[in-house]
């Protein structure tokens, strides 16, 4: 049976479950359970990790824990009673493993490794608490190190600051909140800022001397040396080196490294050095021979110094070389360290000049104990300790020092007899009292131990030597009396023994007679002479004697005169046990001279501080023991020296004395009596301050008056203790008037000087301290009533020195951080006091620092938790007093701008977040009874709307994210909480007053502006946070949001009707609410919405404003990432629910609709814009997106946004047409006015004229870039026209410059034709903007099918490739994927009369192909019926699927979607016919090319003439015969008649072409290809006889290629066609632009046998490389038995074959096409494109009569408009009589302007000299009539004999396929004039001197065609006015102007559909 658990209630699994058993839970191991029942060895419960799957499992898996139970029952929860720092770790362990993968993941390496360190550091450590067995001490230190790599982390990985209270974490509930602040505080300012440290040391290790001279132990003594003060102030490291320069006992560490300790920040300065003095232990000279001398001296050797500011910086300098100078002169050793410094280093050699010492260095910051823990490792190898010379800057009061320094300064010595001076060596002994030298008392440096006696170094022939070597004597206390030093003196000689002989001796005593010590100072002492063999043992003999020449000289005067030798020590004690101060030892020895009381009293005060603290406690007994003594005549005396010694205390360096002072009373000090003395005066002095004229003694008293309390209250109880009690009453009143006469003393003003107010000042700010010493004899309600009155006497006047006021507070503040105001009782006494005087400051603005720091401590007292009487009467005093003055206060802080420095604006924040911590406190304290007082406290209503206006904006600013840093959630969570709660009881307050007719809107507006930002608050978006933080959250406070939205609701339905202020105000932010991610909050606030719209109805019948407002905030709350899919579909169901029976319905609907649908797209966007997708995709949804706001929303400012936005991302993606296509939708927006713009976007404020000629400009630099120089032409005019209306004439200069460069780089550049594909988007995983649509694709240059594909898959990479081209069925579209369908197409240009005209250069011709184009075509072959196996022709059909855009290409995309797609079938006659024409079409092309030299070399002719004719003779052409030309066929294809003759005629026209074809090839083929050439000429005649031809001489003289019939596909233009025969059209295959198509399959969709001739009589070879190799190929491509469409069978021509190529003069192209790879050929060396025979007669205009020629549904009777007898040749076809509309020639307009566009200007240069005619015309063109006799003028030459040597007519029309590339109608004019036969080496001035002549060039039929000035169409015409000619664009300069449009050109023929905006018709 199951039964609840008692104790076993929590635990941690140690072996992973796989809870296999019914109802088991799985378990992972290091899970933890709480566990809620159990039965025979197993529990039910469940993982803290998933609290909702409760189940069963083992206990034997589970190790129990103790924990404690709260809210036992349904919902306990349990709580580990392990250590808090345990709980800690484990949960923060568990969230940085999650964030540790990923940053691995992100590739974060560097933080990723240290994090692991980190944990790995944290889970050691907490095995060792765990195990339990750490002291007490190492746990603390444990704990340190723990809670330090915590924080570390978390603030690493960003996570939350962590609250502590000695290392363990606290809940914010348990501590108040001014608390919970300063422990935030704390923990972010330890991170921030690193506390100065006070105390600093130098680490020093010598690694070696590099020398080149060495050979001899050296002696390296480093210490640290003053510069400014020429003196050394530490002692010195001393270390010896062997003969290599390196340590001599490396064994030793100690030996090698020292630390410099204890110096002061002050001493961190430039002009403290490191000083290295070397010297050597050898002979006396460095070059001397060995045997000369066996004794070994000392000797100067070198010096080195380094400035310590080179490691201010705090780096590590490892391997420093210090160079090293030899000294030159050795009188000057002494100061060598010095001269260096000061840069006079000149006079000394460099040891070597790579020579130097090699050092690391460090400077390590803080206290010894803290150096030592931090860098143990120093300390365990072992390092010795240098001191500084002296005392540290604070002495501790148990340090035991007794060290005498002592600098062996110089000697002066005669020379004894000698002619050179003396070598003199200095040896130093300590002797003590019995004689004895004392042993290892001389300390050379730390690094040696001590020795016995001291050698100085030798200085070479000098009898005035100077050393200043200092030695340190730590000699002990005991030995100190009667101990003396003693220096001898010998002479060392050079000589080969090298003997020392003594000359002399000095001694000096340690202590004098009377106990003091030899005073610090330098002093000259006697050189006593003497011999080698005296004995200096026996001390008695020379002790009697003078030691010194200076004060301490006894009576012996006559020794003195006979000695001239002297010889100089300084000395300088450094003890904590003996003294030098005679006053001192006077004092403590006062017994004995009583006379000496007074003076010595008096003396103290001169007594170095060093010297009292010393003798601290025997100074005091002292003094009291005089006080004993006679009180009356010393009281006063010692009470100044009481008062002395204890402000000698209060100096930094003396500091840690005073614990030894209270060590002292509390244990040592036995005046029971001295309190009265004490008490009579202290008051003396009192009563004197206000009539003193010098404060300065009384301001001492003051100041000392803490100890002299001390002392009083210790000397009553001592009193009180030996007599029981006596004399109570009479203390206590003692005390009363002593603080009387303080009270009267404080409540004086001051008056003139102010040092009344200083003495005040020096009084308050030491009165806190005596509270405690009054608590240790007085009740604590008394002492609070004495310190009442005491502060309440304070003056209170506003005007009181500033000064005196700081000081005021700090004494408050003292008061309130006081043991005294801690007690309840106390406080309440303390409390009006302490707000009185904060309320009058913070009135005044002035010392806010204290102030919060004051409110601090004084909510820090309150518990949360506390309802006893006595705090909740405590709030009320507070609310009362300080809540409206707290208000305003955080309302004045926060308004203030930031102070600029950094230390200013740290403060600042302080003070805001002390201020705010209190109100916080205050508010969380308030109770309902509280609130209501507080409430019904304001008189009037408008006291009460002020004061929830205030409080509501300062909760405002509470919420602000820059009120407390990013990282301490913990405080914001504290602080919502308690506004919440606020909130919550206000709220009744706002209903009850201030509705119905006292409705008041700024406070409501107020209201709900707060509760919106409070919802959107950062942190409080729970969905962010890490699950085990949202948990402790929800647990804590559960979800505040929803909360407030419930809060929000209920307020909104109360409004009643004065909800119609709200709207459309409240729409924006009620949006927000309803974005964030929380199903409760939405739920609740989405339904105000429909609230909104009801009312919005109600009062304008309609919600326009509603809607208008919904939709402009949506786009900017959605970019910033809120909202999702769940939102969209929540908002719909909802709303549309509520609405269901609204009168109002179907508004409704529709507006919900229509955010539906703009939400969809708006995430569709954002998940588009993210930083990984593609371009392609950014734009598609851009595009989509700014379709939506232009067409069903209207909204024109956000269309211009995204307008921008496409710009941009197309700049970004170099897609530089469509860009220029985007900015021309702002464009069109624009007029030419002058009306004013705002600053918009990137815009300035300027006119409008001036923003549309920006953009102008911008967007011919992006036609420019994109090579779309025709749309760049068109914008030239334009803005040329308002250049010229300005009479702009620098700009229209610069204008038309421009676009006359265009027209350059239109004809020079070369172009590539992109290929196009159609794109499929099938599934519902596509974004809203691609599903289940279809749509047509620009591609990149030089893109294929593959490639395209390809980046399709790359953009959508879970897409799958659907790999056939039908249309796919129903569950493809529905499917749960993404499906792509993709194959290329061809495009269909809309009007063809560019391309079919004849003289146009493909340059041209390549723009019209693929621009402008809004229709596309796919074939598909298949067969119909039964296939024939012997000829596939028979049965093969083609579908044409036609597809046709919303907008045409290019335009602001890449791709546009499929608006209608048509499918036709293609019977197989057709289909051979369109095989045919395409062939024949080829095969002129290249006839011509070869005819007028276009073509360097011959080989793509001969290519294709084998190509066709072996086709033709294998089977090719006959298999069409076959197939079509049989009986059966045409018995059963009655219909067919007509296309079957048709057929018929294209083959005949075909073998003439080749003919013809065979005798140009004669002409230019070359000598080895001859043979070649014979085989075709053989072949072509059995080609004729199977095609029952036989000769065509008769007829080819006079019509090389005639039919009688008209073509069945005929252009509808009513002229004659002069090339094709009866206006054939021969369509090229690689022409996408031309019309009927290409043939659009390839031959390996056919059977094997057919394919080959097939592939040659579609020409499709020609797209290989075999073309140039003289070899026949099959196709080079072919659509797969799956229809996967391969880049040729689904496209038309690569793209590089459809440029043209850059050429500068008109016969380069076919020069050298035929060097191109077929990648580089240019589309007209292979298929040139037909052009309409009528638009070469360039005169005429188009009558009213013209069809438009784009309709390929016209039957063909209706195409074939007036077909005319035509041959072979262009000039016949000019003398054809082309005379319609009454006589009138009829001629379309010449490009490069699509027909559509408003009529730009068309320059010409006529060839007759007369001036070139202008029209101001600007309507539709009208007709122009030539003269017939001016027509026929040049006269018919076209009789020349086909196969005779010369060329025909014929031939040379060939050329007008494919004219050679010209800038400009003149070159044009040029070119009928002259055949591009003639070569590329005549110039255009030839040309027209030929003209001019009459003189025909060879092959011309030109000469006299056009022989006056051809009046063009308006379009391109130059008006007669005498107006400037038109532009290039000024260089984006802003401008003013205005010009009304002209008036736009009416569309010369109808097109298929109306264009959707102004500007696609570029």
């Amino acid at each position: 049976m199951w039964i609840p658990t008692e104790h076993e209630k929590y635990g941690v699994v140690i072996a992973s479950f796989r809870g296999t058993v019914p109802y088991g839970l799985s378990l992972e191991i290091g899970d933890t359970v709480q566990i809620l029942e159990k039965c025979d060895g197993w529990y039910r419960g469940f993982a803290l990790k998933n609290p909702n799957i409760k189940g069963i499992f083992p206990s034997s898996y589970v190790h129990l824990k103790n924990a404690c139970v709260k809210n036992k029952g349904q919902f306990e929860m349990v709580i580990p009673t392990e250590d808090s720092v345990i709980t800690e770790m484990t949960s923060t362990l568990r969230d940085w493993g999650t964030m540790w993968k990923q940053l691995y993941v992100r590739n974060e390496g560097d933080l990723f490794h240290r994090l692991w360190h980190i944990m790995n550091e944290i889970l050691d450590l907490r095995r060792q608490v765990l195990v339990g067995h750490l002291t007490h001490d190492r746990m603390k230190d444990v704990k340190r190190h723990i809670t330090a790599r915590l924080d570390w982390g978390n603030e690493q990985l960003g996570l939350d600051l962590v609250p502590r209270k000695e290392y363990a974490m606290v809940d914010p509930e348990d501590i108040s909140i001014t608390e919970l602040y300063r422990l935030m505080e704390h923990r972010h300012r330890k991170k921030d800022t690193p506390v100065q440290a006070s105390s600093h040391h130098l680490f020093v290790q010598m690694k070696s001397l590099m020398c080149s001279n060495l050979g001899e132990e050296l002696e390296v003594i480093f210490s640290l040396f003053d510069s400014k003060e020429n003196r050394p102030i530490s002692e010195r490291f001393f270390l010896r080196l062997n003969r290599n320069g390196l340590p001599k006992a490396p064994d030793k560490p100690e030996r090698q490294c020292s630390l410099f300790v204890d110096l002061g920040s002050s001493e961190l300065r430039r002009d403290i050095y490191i000083t290295v003095h070397i010297i050597r232990i050898g002979r006396m000279g460095a070059g001397e021979k060995k045997n000369a001398c066996s004794v070994q001296y000392r000797r100067p050797f070198g010096c080195a110094v380094l400035s310590i500011a080179d490691l201010l910086t705090g780096e590590t300098k490892d391997d420093l070389i210090l160079k090293v100078y030899m000294c030159n002169t050795e009188s000057e050793w002494y100061q060598i360290h010095e001269n260096i410094i000061k840069k006079l280093n000149a006079r000394y050699n460099l040891t070597g000049s790579n020579a130097g010492l090699a050092v690391s260095l460090q400077l390590l910051h803080g206290d010894i104990e803290q150096i030592r823990r931090e860098y143990s490792s120093v300390f365990s190898h072992g390092v010795s300790i240098t001191r500084k010379l002296g005392f540290s800057n604070i002495i501790m009061p148990g340090e035991m020092r007794n060290d005498l320094y002592i600098t062996i300064e110089r000697g002066e010595f005669e020379k004894g007899g000698k002619s050179v001076a003396r070598n003199v060596e200095v040896t130093m002994f300590i002797v003590e009292s019995s004689g004895q030298t004392l042993k290892d008392f001389i300390s050379f440096g730390s690094g040696e131990p001590p020795a016995s006696e001291y050698h100085s170094f030798v200085l070479y022939h000098n009898n005035s030597p100077r050393w200043s070597e200092l030695l340190k004597l730590p000699i002990p206390v005991d030995k100190f009396r009667g101990a003396h030093i003693r220096f001898e003196f010998r002479h060392c000689s050079t000589k080969e023994k090298g003997e020392k002989k003594l000359f002399g001796f000095s001694f000096v005593p340690l202590m004098q007679e009377d106990g003091r010590t030899l005073p610090d100072g330098t002093h000259e002492l006697i050189v006593h002479k003497c011999e080698e063999n005296t004995n200096l043992q026996d001390t008695t003999r020379y002790l009697k004697l003078p030691f010194s020449k200076g004060i301490l000289l006894g009576n012996n005067n006559q020794a003195m005169k006979a000695t001239k030798e002297s010889f100089w020590i300084t000395s300088f004690l450094c003890s904590t046990k003996l003294t030098q101060n005679g006053d001192m030892l006077d004092l403590l020895k006062w017994r004995t001279h009583p006379d000496k009381i007074t003076g010595c009293l008096s003396k103290l005060k001169e007594i170095d501080g060093s010297e009292i603290v010393k003798f601290l406690q025997d100074t005091l007994d002292t003094l009291f023991g005089i006080l004993d003594e006679n009180s009356q005549k010393y009281g006063s005396k010692v009470f100044d020296s009481l008062v002395h010694i204890i402000n000698l205390l209060q100096d930094s360096k003396f500091h840690h004395f005073k614990p030894v002072m209270d060590t002292y009373i509390e244990s040592h000090f036995a005046g029971a009596l001295a309190y009265r003395d004490l008490i009579k005066v202290l008051k003396w002095y009192v009563d004197r301050i206000t009539e003193a004229e010098r404060q300065e003694h009384i301001q001492e008293v003051l100041k000392a008056q803490e100890y002299i309390f001390k002392y009083i209250v210790q000397s009553r109880r001592l009193f009180s203790l030996a007599t029981g009690g006596q004399n109570e009453e009479e203390f206590r009143r003692c005390i009363q008037e002593l603080l009387m006469s303080v009270r009267f003393f404080l409540s004086q003003e001051s008056k003139g000087s102010g040092a009344l107010s200083q003495s005040q000042a020096v009084f308050l700010s030491s009165f806190p301290a005596v509270y405690s010493e009054l608590l240790k004899l007085f009740d604590v309600r008394e002492v609070a009533n004495l310190v009442q009155d005491t502060l309440g006497s304070l003056p209170t006047i506003v005007h009181v020195d500033d000064a005196l006021q700081a000081v005021k507070l700090q004494c408050i503040g003292k008061t309130v951080e006081s043991q005294l105001y801690t007690n309840p009782d106390s406080r309440y006494i303390l409390l009006p006091v302490v707000l009185h005087h904060l309320h009058m400051h913070l009135q005044e603005q002035k010392d806010l620092i204290m102030c919060a720091r004051i409110l601090s401590n004084v909510f820090c007292l309150i518990k949360k938790n506390s309802s006893e009487k006595s705090v909740l009467e405590e709030i009320d005093v507070i609310v009362a007093s300080l809540l409206d003055i707290l208000l305003r206060t955080i309302l004045e802080i926060t308004s203030r701008p930031q102070p600029s420095s950094s230390t200013m604006r740290l403060q600042f924040q302080d003070v805001t977040g002390e201020f705010v911590a209190c109100l916080l406190s205050l508010l969380r304290q308030m109770t309902d009874r509280h609130y209501q007082q507080l409430l019904d406290s304001f008189n009037t209503k408008e006291e009460l709307r002020d004061f929830l206006l205030q409080i509501f904006t300062v909760f405002r600013i509470l919420i602000r994210p820059e009120m407390f840093p990013k990282d301490w959630t913990v405080m914001r969570l504290v602080a919502n909480n308690v506004i919440i709660t606020t909130v919550l009881y206000l709220s009744d307050a706002l209903r009850k007053n201030f509705l119905n007719e006292n409705f008041d809107y700024k406070i409501w507006d107020s209201y709900f502006y707060l509760a919106v930002i409070f919802i959107n608050q950062l942190c409080l978006q729970l969905e962010m946070f890490t699950p085990s933080k949202k948990k402790k959250v929800l647990e804590k406070y559960g979800d505040m949001r929803v909360t407030m939205g419930c809060e929000i609701f209920s307020m909104w339905q109360n409004l009643g009707e004065h909800k119609l202020h709200f709207i459309p105000a409240l729409i924006g932010p009620f949006l927000e609410v309803t974005l964030i991610p929380q199903p409760d909050l939405r739920n609740v606030m989405i339904p105000i919405f429909h609230d909104m719209m009801d009312w919005e109805q109600r009062r304008s019948g309609n919600f326009k404003q509603v809607e208008a407002k919904l939709i402009d905030k949506l786009d900017s709350l959605m970019s910033e990432g809120k909202g999702d899919e769940t939102y969209r579909e929540l908002f719909n169901s909802i709303l549309l629910k509520k609405i269901e029976r609204e009168t109002w319905r179907e508004s409704g609907v529709s507006l919900i609709a229509t955010v539906t649908r703009l939400m969809e797209r708006l995430l569709d966007y954002r998940d588009c814009m993210k930083m990984g997708e593609v371009d392609g995709k950014k734009i598609g949804c851009t595009v989509s997106l700014l379709n939506f706001y232009k067409t069903e929303l209207n909204k024109e400012e956000m269309y211009i946004r995204y307008i921008h936005k496409l710009y941009d991302l197309h700049l970004k993606a170099q897609n530089f047409t469509e860009a220029a296509y985007t900015l021309l939708l702002y464009d069109e927006l624009l007029e030419w006015s002058d009306r004013p713009l705002r600053e918009f976007l990137t815009y300035p404020m300027q006119t409008e004229w001036q923003r549309k000629e920006h953009l102008h400009l911008a967007i011919i630099q992006n036609f420019d870039r994109g090579k779309c120089w025709e749309n760049g032409i068109i914008l030239c005019r334009k803005i040329a026209e308002q250049y010229e209306s300005y009479y702009d004439y620098r700009n229209l200069s610069k204008m038309r410059m421009m676009e006359a460069s265009l027209y350059d780089k239109i004809m020079d550049q070369q172009r590539l034709e992109p290929e196009f594909f159609r794109v499929g988007f099938y599934g519902k995983k596509f974004p809203f903007f691609l599903r289940n649509k279809e749509f047509v694709c620009r591609g990149h240059d030089y893109e294929r099918l593959e490639a395209f594909q390809q980046r399709m898959l790359n953009e959508f990479p879970h897409a799958i490739a659907m790999q056939h081209a039908n249309q796919p069925d129903e569950t493809i579209f529905q499917a749960e994927a993404q499906y792509l369908q993709i194959y290329a197409v061809t495009p269909i240009p809309d009007s063809q009369e560019v391309l079919q005209r004849e003289g146009v250069p493909d340059n041209i011709k390549s723009f019209y192909k693929v621009n402008h184009i809004w229709k596309f075509r796919y074939d598909r072959p298949f067969h119909k019926g039964t296939k024939d196996k012997e000829n596939e022709f028979k049965s093969l059909w083609v579908e044409r699927t036609s597809l046709y855009l919303v907008q045409s290409l290019p335009g602001i995309s890449r791709w546009f979607e499929v608006e209608k797609r048509e499918v036709v079938e293609m019977s197989p006659l057709e289909n051979a016919t369109e095989v045919l024409e395409n062939k024949n079409q080829q095969l002129k092309t290249l006839i011509s090319q070869c005819q007028t030299r276009q073509m360097q070399n011959i080989n793509p002719l001969t290519m294709c003439l084998n190509g066709v004719i072996d086709a033709a003779v294998n089977g090719g052409v006959s298999r069409y015969q076959e197939a079509f030309f049989v009986k059966e066929y045409i018995l059963s294809h009655p219909e067919d008649g007509e296309k079957i003759a048709r057929l018929r005629e294209l083959m005949l026209e075909q073998a003439q072409i080749l003919e013809f074809g065979l005798a140009v090839h004669e002409k230019f083929v070359p000598q080895d290809m001859r043979p070649l050439h014979k085989k075709l000429v053989d072949q072509f005649f059995v080609m004729k006889s199977s095609l029952g031809i036989q000769e065509f001489s008769a007829c080819i003289q006079a019509s090389p290629v005639h039919f009688p019939n008209g073509s069945p596909r005929v252009c509808r233009n009513s002229a004659p066609a002069s090339m094709s025969p009866d206006g054939t059209r021969v369509i090229p295959r690689r022409s996408p632009l031309s019309y009927p198509a290409v043939n659009r399959y390839s031959s390996s969709s056919l059977s094997s046998q057919a394919s080959a001739e097939v592939s040659n009589i579609t020409g499709q070879s020609e797209s290989s490389d075999e073309v140039f190799n003289m070899q026949p190929s099959p196709s080079t491509s072919s659509l797969s038995s799956t229809h996967s469409a391969s880049p040729n069978v689904t496209s038309s021509a690569p793209s590089s074959a459809r440029a043209s190529p850059l050429l500068s003069d008109k016969h380069k192209h076919s020069r050298e096409n035929s060097c191109l790879s077929p990648r580089e050929r240019p589309c007209s060396a292979i298929y040139p494109t037909p052009v309409e025979p009528s638009q070469r007669l360039l005169f005429n205009h188009i009558g009213d009569g013209a069809l438009p020629r784009s309709d390929p549904n016209l039957s063909a009777p209706e195409k074939a408009v007036n077909p005319t007898p035509s041959s072979w040749s262009l000039d016949s076809g000019k003398e054809a009589k082309n005379m319609s509309d009454g006589g009138k020639l009829i001629s379309p307009p010449v490009p490069p302007r699509p027909t559509q566009t408003a009529s730009p200007a068309r320059h010409t240069t006529s060839v007759s000299p007369s001036p070139a005619g202008r029209s101001p015309l600007k309507g539709s063109m009208q007709s122009f009539t030539p003269s017939p006799v001016e027509y026929h003028s040049p006269g018919l030459i076209s009789n020349s004999p086909v196969l005779s040597g010369s060329y025909s007519s014929g031939i040379s029309s060939l050329s007008r396929c494919s004219t050679s590339e010209t800038s400009g109608f003149e070159n044009q004019v040029n070119e009928q004039s002259v055949a591009p036969g003639s070569g590329s080496g005549h110039s255009g001035s030839e040309e027209l001197v030929r003209k001019e002549s009459k003189t025909p060039p060879p092959y011309s039929v030109y000469e006299r065609t056009l022989r006056r000035p051809v009046p063009l169409p308006h379009s391109l015409s130059i008006p007669v006015t005498a107006e400037p000619p038109a532009l290039p664009p000024k260089p984006l300069a802003a401008r003013s102007g205005h010009l009304e449009n002209g008036t736009r050109r009416t569309d010369p023929g109808p097109r298929p559909r109306p264009l959707p905006r102004k500007v696609s018709q570029l």
